[in-house]
């Protein structure tokens, strides 16, 4: 058989033609067939019996049912000389439902392997969504994280203001405390300094305002608050002069026992 009516006998058969071409160069390589085109048999047959005719179409991929069908034909047609013996037909139908086998098997494969990639982009796509989730999450702590940060500087910065500010205060009032019992301190000595006066004393009264420096019309309880607020500043558990509180202490209970 040469080429070209191995090519007719597949296209025939229903191979297609780009299928038909490359199986009979396969052929011609496996030594199959031969080119000659120009040499005919005699007799007009192509093959010599149905097994021949069998395994060329299996070898071309032709299926079983059709192929048996197509093999008949052929033997009506004169197209194949003799009956074969049958060797091959029991395996083409074998090929052919081991083929279907295959290729339910290759389906069923195939449909897992849709199922496992559709899982597997499903969980994909789960996990970049908790990725983007964390990264967002992660983003705003680190905001939070830098707002806190400046806030706590921010209320150092205050509290070293407010520790110089009550450290300058309590200097000021340190130095106060001391300018005004030096104050007091003069006053008691000038007081006692002074010579007697032959003009008519003031009231004791009087006199209790003025050493607190109170006006005229202030009230006992105004010059009771007066001496109670010096009192505190001279205390010596407070830095004061003991000296100082004593008199101080003394004009107080004097006033005290004026108002019984």
């Amino acid at each position: 058989m040469n080429t070209d009516q191995a090519f007719e006998l597949l296209k025939d058969a229903g191979v297609a033609e780009d299928v038909g071409i490359l199986t009979v160069r396969r052929w011609l390589l496996e030594r199959k067939v031969k080119y000659d085109p120009a040499k005919r048999r005699e007799t007009g047959y192509i093959l010599d019996d149905t097994d021949q005719a069998i395994n060329l179409l299996m070898d071309a991929g032709v299926a079983s049912s059709t192929g048996m069908d197509i093999v008949k034909r052929w033997l009506r047609e004169g197209r194949i000389q003799n009956v074969g013996e049958g060797k091959q037909l029991s395996e083409y139908i074998s090929s052919e439902k081991d083929a279907k086998q295959y290729s339910m098997n290759l389906s069923n494969q195939e449909r897992v392997i849709r199922q496992l990639k559709a899982k597997l982009k499903a969980q994909d796509e789960h996990i970049k969504g908790l990725e983007e989730l964390h990264e967002n999450s992660v983003h705003r702590l680190l905001q939070q994280k830098e707002k806190y940060k400046k806030e706590l500087v921010q209320l150092e910065n205050e509290k070293r203001k407010f520790q110089r500010e009550t450290s300058s205060l309590t200097k000021e009032n340190i130095e106060l405390r001391k300018e005004l019992l030096r104050l007091k301190e003069e006053l008691y000595k000038g007081h006692k300094s002074e010579p007697e006066k032959t003009a008519p004393r003031p009231s004791k009264s009087h006199d209790y305002r003025q050493k607190l420096g109170l006006s005229k019309t202030a009230s006992s309880k105004e010059i009771l608050a007066g001496y109670k607020k010096l009192l505190k500043i001279t205390h010596p558990d407070s830095g004061g002069n003991e000296a100082t509180f004593h008199y101080i202490k003394s004009d107080y209970d004097q006033f005290r026992n004026s108002m019984k």
